[in-house]
């Protein structure tokens, strides 16, 4: 399944992966009809299931899934970017061996999909409601993204707790991040101030990166790293200040995730 990208395709998978969740374990049964197969669509199960995740008391679950309904129409390549994480979910984490697993329980993958959301409502300058979802995202998720950054897709952050991405940070298709990295900014201007991460960049575990740097497509950050610098295209840097220490050994380390150097 590997080569296709079909939505609907997807979203059979999923329904048949739940409804032998169902099964084994009935005591989730409720839960599990509840947030999928109780939908139409994986776009359906997506807006309800986030909604749940994100609504208060203020702003309930339901307004917020008719929002994401409306993005999802509106936009249809959110639709497109929400597939595309599944799958680099699913193909970069060892411990995913179901296609639902990031939809129901994955924090990371939940996030970057509310923050799609937020960007959304960012673009329709509906921005206080778009902050609103950020501070959501943080309190529920333990993931910072300002709506105004840009994320491609095929963007997997795995585990997820205590990333920080910046207002004005660019991330490309296909790039992997642990817990722990910050996109942070540098000055008080409204100028670009944050990281532009290129396609198939692996950020590690607890990687800092700060300012307006060029972070090369197919680069690796190694763990802990401080990187104030641009890094180059296809080379690995490590250390605080962060210097190039070699190449990775796959042209595209965000699929294989080797943290190593």
């Amino acid at each position: 399944m590997k080569e296709e990208r079909d939505s609907e395709l997807l979203w059979l998978t999923i329904r048949e992966e739940v409804r032998e969740f169902s099964e084994r374990e009935p005591a989730l049964a409720s839960y599990y009809y509840a947030n999928i197969l109780s939908h139409p669509s994986l776009a359906s199960a997506l807006s309800f299931h986030l909604a749940t995740r994100l609504g208060c008391d203020s702003v309930p679950e339901m307004t917020l899934s008719e929002v994401f309904t409306s993005a999802l129409t509106d936009e249809p390549a959110i639709l497109e970017a929400v597939v595309a994480d599944i799958y680099a979910v699913y193909e970069r984490d060892p411990a995913c061996n179901h296609y639902v697993l990031p939809m129901l329980f994955f924090k990371g993958f939940q996030a970057v999909q509310a923050y799609r959301f937020a960007h959304w409502l960012w673009r329709k300058e509906r921005r206080s409601l778009a902050l609103f979802l950020q501070n959501r995202i943080s309190t529920t998720l333990d993931v910072d993204i300002h709506p105004a950054a840009q994320l491609g897709k095929g963007i997997m952050i795995d585990h997820a707790t205590g990333v920080v991405i910046g207002e004005t940070a660019r991330i490309g298709d296909n790039v992997s991040l642990l817990h722990g990295v910050t996109l942070g900014g540098v000055g008080t201007g409204h100028q670009v101030r944050h990281p532009q991460v290129g396609d198939g960049v692996l950020i590690s575990v607890g990687a800092k990166l700060l300012g307006n740097i060029t972070i090369g497509e197919g680069a690796k950050i190694a763990g802990g790293s401080l990187v104030v610098d641009d890094v180059p295209p296809h080379v690995t840097v490590a250390g605080v200040p962060a210097k190039i220490v070699g190449k990775p050994a796959h042209s595209v380390p965000s699929l294989d995730m080797d943290q190593g150097m």
